[in-house]
């Protein structure tokens, strides 16, 4: 049996510009466009999702969930990354909240930041929802 010669590359890396997405121009305001809403609830955990226009800056961002029993202390938080489309005017976030009570109604509010941490300033209004 003839023997091949094997070819190893080691620490080949493609330029930066090959491998991160362009970034979209800041809005002026970012917005929560219309409400947050459950897009499903179980006993034990709860998908929240909620559309602003694009916040652009860096390709990637996090939707940020901060949630609890009381609504003057809402000490947990649920963070899911995304990646920006910067050629759409609008991006939907969703965030899994994880660890939920049956039967409990919790409280929430709904943010957004840059991936190294500068919020958008999106923050929404309080609401709430119940497990069942």
């Amino acid at each position: 049996m003839k023997k091949l010669p094997i070819l190893l590359l080691v620490g080949l890396a493609l330029p930066a510009t090959a491998q991160e997405s362009p970034t979209s121009r800041k809005a002026a305001r970012v917005r929560v466009v219309g409400k947050p809403e459950i897009e499903r609830a179980d006993p034990h955990s709860a998908i929240i999702r909620w559309t602003t226009n694009n916040p652009g800056g860096s390709p990637v961002h996090e939707g940020i969930v901060r949630y609890g029993t009381d609504p003057k202390k809402l000490s947990q938080t649920a963070i899911s990354p995304i990646r920006l489309n910067p050629g759409h005017a609008r991006t939907v976030f969703r965030v899994r909240i994880d660890g939920l009570e049956p039967g409990t109604t919790y409280y929430y509010v709904v943010d957004s930041r840059e991936a190294n941490g500068k919020v958008d300033g999106v923050k929404s209004a309080l609401l709430r929802f119940a497990t069942p």
